[in-house]
């Protein structure tokens, strides 16, 4: 019997949802749709209620979070919803000073460079984020038998906004510590995945039916570095959640050379982004885990006949998949017209209904 097989507390009522259902490679009434970064920019409704209000402040007002988490499922009729919060809300919540600046984003004052500098990363506890809590009460009441994904970033992604300072096109200080200090590395490493098994328990325990790690900026690694110097703290936050008995997505952008290891470092679900298709993503993860994905988030931008083609493309390729979650290779872009979404929400549902 697996873990997923035991779901607990408040998880139950979904347990029979499409979502659950495919993220257990178990038959579905449809393909299960939901999209990273449903919930934000894209949405004039969202716009609205964020007028004003700073991106860190709003993770942490409840009633805030739940509207905004609530949007897209209202609109598009996504089988999931995700916590609307940000991968540095865990960190925020510890004390390191950042913030998250329009246009940039996040930015942290003083940069972990050295080992007196591990010290700032205490543990984190529920009483840090008693926002998070009450949040996700309030949204598995409204959603019902709708799951909600719950998620943190990735201690390698953490990791390289703490050591750079904020966004980083080649990680220059990141690898110069993970190879030149490699003892440093793997305490730090340890330390964020620790925070982070902590964070997606308090959303595990608060309701939360499946949790997915995001990996943002893992693709910058060889699967050699990956394996030695990252996999071991992605495995901690996984065997960190293990036991609940909830789905486990990982997720990272660029990540066509490692989608075997991350399935290989404790997913249930691989996510899948737009550079690989998703029959040829199957043979790299191996037998035993459902995939997610995997359109490109541009095609978006162009006809429906073109939208529609791309997507029967990735259906195809997933036709002999285990399992399959309908996702985008990457978060929906601000941009992005929300009509598209819809539309293809239920081209997606039509075409995969049994």
């Amino acid at each position: 019997m697996s873990a997923m097989e035991s779901p607990k507390g408040e998880t139950s009522k979904t347990y029979n949802s499409a979502f659950m259902k495919a993220c257990r490679r178990e038959a579905v009434p449809h393909t299960p749709v939901w999209f990273m970064r449903q919930a934000g920019r894209s949405l004039p409704e969202y716009r609205k209620v964020r007028e004003g209000t700073a991106m860190l402040e709003s993770c942490m007002m409840p009633e805030l979070v739940t509207e905004i988490t609530l949007q897209p499922v209202r609109r598009h009729d996504v089988d999931a919803a995700i916590y609307f919060s940000d991968i540095v809300v865990p960190l925020k919540a510890i004390g390191i000073d950042l913030d998250i600046k329009p246009g940039i984003g996040p930015v942290v004052e003083q940069p972990i460079r050295t080992r007196a500098d591990l010290a700032r990363l205490r543990d984190l506890t529920p009483e840090d984020v008693p926002y998070v809590t009450e949040a996700i009460g309030m949204l598995t009441a409204e959603l019902g038998e709708k799951p909600l994904i719950g998620f943190a970033g990735a201690p390698f992604t953490l990791a390289s906004y703490l050591v750079e300072g904020g966004p980083s096109r080649n990680h220059e200080n990141t690898k110069a510590m993970m190879y030149g200090d490699p003892q440093l590395w793997a305490d730090l490493l340890d330390r964020l995945a620790e925070i982070t098994g902590a964070f997606l328990k308090v959303q595990i325990e608060a309701g939360a039916s499946a949790v997915q790690l995001f990996d943002s900026w893992v693709g910058a690694l060889s699967p050699a570095d990956y394996r030695a110097q990252v996999m071991p703290a992605s495995s901690k936050v996984f065997d960190a959640v293990a036991s609940y008995g909830v789905p486990r997505i990982h997720f990272g952008v660029g990540t066509g050379e490692l989608l075997g290891l991350l399935g290989e470092a404790g997913a249930d679900v691989v996510g899948v982004d737009w550079r690989v298709p998703l029959d040829e993503a199957a043979r790299r993860v191996g037998p035993g885990k459902a995939l997610q994905g995997n359109l490109d988030p541009a095609v978006l931008f162009s006809t429906t006949e073109a939208v529609e083609a791309r997507t029967r493309q990735v259906l195809d390729a997933a036709a002999g998949l285990e399992g399959h979650i309908f996702n985008l290779g990457h978060g929906v872009l601000p941009t992005t017209d929300p009509d598209a979404l819809t539309r293809l929400v239920e081209y997606v549902h039509t075409q995969t209904a049994k």
